[in-house]
């Protein structure tokens, strides 16, 4: 039983070698991260940038993996930190604020990765040519911006996630 144990965990460590290696292989592929960092005018910090990235994804992991040594909340609730009235209200607004900060940079950071991913591509400038769009290319991309922006609000709000339709 031990052995298979080991077994699994080997297996499972080389699986998830070769799967970041393809992430990090797509990310520097497309130029994701030196494209930040161009745009941020911090050409200078590019390593702490890509250092960024592959901690947030070994935190990710961790969350993943390791999701009931790291339940931060039952810690807080036991202890009763902000008083025995207050800890369940504070600890509720901060998980909203920290949930909607991530949701936020997570979605900024994945369009920019099909941004980069349809740049690489060259399917806007080859798909325009080819219907003719000469102009407001600009607010088409933002019109699919909005509209998968939309999508997501109606997903979440309503809870599409839990019964599958509206």
């Amino acid at each position: 039983m031990f052995i298979k144990q080991i077994f699994l965990g080997i297996l499972g460590a080389s699986f998830g070698l070769v799967v970041a290696g393809g992430v990090f292989t797509v990310l520097i592929s497309v130029g994701l991260i030196p494209r930040f960092a161009g745009k941020m005018h911090v050409a200078r910090h590019i390593f702490i940038l890509e250092e960024m990235v592959v901690l947030g994804t070994l935190f990710g992991d961790f969350i993943s993996v390791f999701g009931d040594r790291a339940n931060l909340g039952k810690w807080v609730l036991e202890h009763q930190l902000f008083g025995s009235q207050n800890t369940e209200t504070v600890w509720r607004m901060a998980g909203t604020a920290f949930l909607l900060i991530c949701g936020v940079f997570s979605g900024i950071f994945v369009g920019c990765l099909a941004l980069a991913i349809a740049e690489m591509l060259d399917t806007i400038p080859i798909f325009s040519r080819r219907i003719g769009f000469r102009h407001g290319l600009g607010i088409a991309i933002l019109a699919v911006a909005l509209g998968k922006l939309t999508g997501s609000l109606i997903y979440f709000t309503q809870a599409v996630y839990l019964h599958g339709g509206i």
